[in-house]
């Protein structure tokens, strides 16, 4: 599981240029930014990214002498220059020297920079998953073939459906069934849910589990470009279609061709696109933009959504003939507060992973800690979790999560919520008499009836949530006569 946004570094010595590039691209990328080649080498020592845009014309360094420097040290990364010159010696030995991905120039339009980088973004997981297109390999044709056979058996294996972490009795299970039954067939499924529910992490679990597993997945997020751009993206299009199509450029369908391709927020696409996206799910084919030739692809289409699609379908908003065409199977997943009961294993492998990804060991959560993340509602369902507990580690001073690390106001509603759910099992405080020791008794009886009671039954869990073990939790059961049964 891994929500981490893909990392971009700008490198330029004009500060304004760096700034005016962040404020594009931090809306889908966390962007570093340096000054100067040595500042980003520095930078590359201790932050992972993926793509690198650097300045041609630098003090110290030219971007070509850096990026060779790049290519030199950290090959996996696509590699970009942009410069307000057009020499082409300096394109010919980017190129050559230093494996440039492309050459922007500037002044740039702002989507085609976001395009661009979210082309190279693209480009970098496809090497890094399917090691299909690495720059830099230089085995044989029988090593290659070898390494890239090993790395779809890893991706399957991590991505088989018993790898996901949720409790023996989650509802997720039922969800899980339905991936296992439906992925060897070569249908659509929609997968519904709120945001951060996982339906990404469901969407990889669909084709590595599929006949298509050894070959492309590629995802595109249909809510973040308006219609034009996104036409192009999914489509392709022809050198010349538009204001800054300098080259034919082949879309996402045609790239995931015998592949896989997920449609994030399908819901937020409008009438005018389903008529095109229609098209390729009636006959596999398309028409790339300013082209008069139509292609023809074999794709297995996954879309997902957080909008109740039937409803919009009733409103109008969405056509039907294309909700039926995605919804070959339908997989709904439930957010995080009605599953309660994976939060524990899910924030124990957060932090596990955060834990190691950041080079800070700690022994597990409190148990005021984990009783809060358990009575929170995350609205945010799994995605907030794993921002929530790697906000809790980088807040740690020992070796143990408390209350103290949690965001306030996960801690304040953890805390009003297990207030509200014992009250309800508690009697009127105006009804409380006998001496202190017999009123602290009364509550401790009611705190632990409604404990069992949220539980439906199970002490195990009961005794988690109340930091008992289970042989304690028993023996305060006979010390305050409460029946096993009870």
């Amino acid at each position: 599981m891994n929500t981490t946004r893909p990392a971009v570094l700008l490198v330029d010595d004009e500060i304004r240029s760096v700034e005016s590039m962040a404020r594009i691209l931090s809306d889908e990328f966390d962007v570093h930014m340096a000054y100067s080649a040595a500042s980003a080498l520095e930078l590359l020592r201790h932050e992972p990214v993926q793509v690198i845009l650097a300045d041609q014309r630098m003090p110290e360094m030219t971007g070509v002498e850096f990026l060779t420097r790049v290519r030199r040290d950290y090959p996996d990364i696509v590699r970009m220059i942009i410069s307000g010159y057009t020499d082409a010696e300096d394109i010919i030995q980017g190129v050559n020297a230093a494996g440039i991905y492309q050459y922007i120039s500037k002044p740039w339009h702002p989507d085609n920079l976001l395009l661009t980088v979210r082309n190279a973004i693209r480009l970098h997981q496809l090497q890094r998953e399917n090691e299909l297109l690495s720059l830099e390999l230089k085995a044989s044709t029988h090593n290659l073939q070898e390494h890239t056979r090993h790395q779809r058996q890893r991706l399957q294996q991590t991505f088989r459906t018993d790898n996901i972490i949720r409790a023996p009795d989650s509802p997720l299970n039922r969800a899980l069934e339905l991936v296992e039954k439906v992925s060897p067939h070569d249908v659509s499924v929609l997968l519904t849910g709120e945001s951060g529910t996982g339906k990404e992490l469901f969407a990889r679990a669909l084709h590595y589990n599929s006949c298509r597993a050894d070959k492309v997945f590629i995802i595109e997020n249909c809510g973040a470009l308006p219609d034009e751009l996104l036409e192009s993206e999914l489509f392709g299009h022809k050198r010349g279609a538009f204001t800054g199509a300098i080259a034919d450029h082949s879309g996402l369908f045609e790239q995931a061709h015998e592949g896989t391709i997920f449609l994030d927020e399908i819901g937020e696409t409008s009438p005018a696109f389903q008529v095109k996206l229609l098209r390729v799910l009636q006959d596999g084919s398309f028409r790339p933009v300013g082209s008069s030739q139509r292609r023809h692809v074999n794709v297995r289409v996954i879309a997902a959504t957080n909008r109740d699609l039937l409803a919009e379908v009733q409103a109008g908003r969405f056509r039907e003939d294309l909700y039926y065409r995605l919804a070959g199977m339908t997989i709904e997943l439930p957010p995080l507060r009605e599953r309660r009961m994976d939060i524990s294993p899910l924030a124990n492998w957060l932090l596990q992973h955060h834990s190691q990804r950041m080079g800070k060991p700690v022994e597990g959560f409190g148990i005021d800690a984990l009783q809060a993340l358990q009575a929170y509602a995350w609205p945010g369902n799994v995605r907030e979790l794993y921002n929530e507990v790697q906000r809790m580690l980088v807040m740690a001073q020992g070796k143990l999560l408390d209350a103290a690390t949690l965001s306030p106001h996960v801690n304040n509603s953890a805390q009003a919520e297990t207030f509200s759910a014992n009250a309800a099992f508690m009697p009127p405080l105006n009804g409380l008499a006998g001496t202190l020791k017999d009123q602290v008794e009364l509550l401790e009886t009611h705190i632990i009836r409604a404990a069992i009671n949220r539980h439906h039954g199970n002490k195990s869990r009961a005794a988690d949530e109340l930091g008992l073990s289970r042989v304690g939790l028993r023996n305060k059961l006979e010390r305050y006569g409460i029946a096993e049964d009870d």
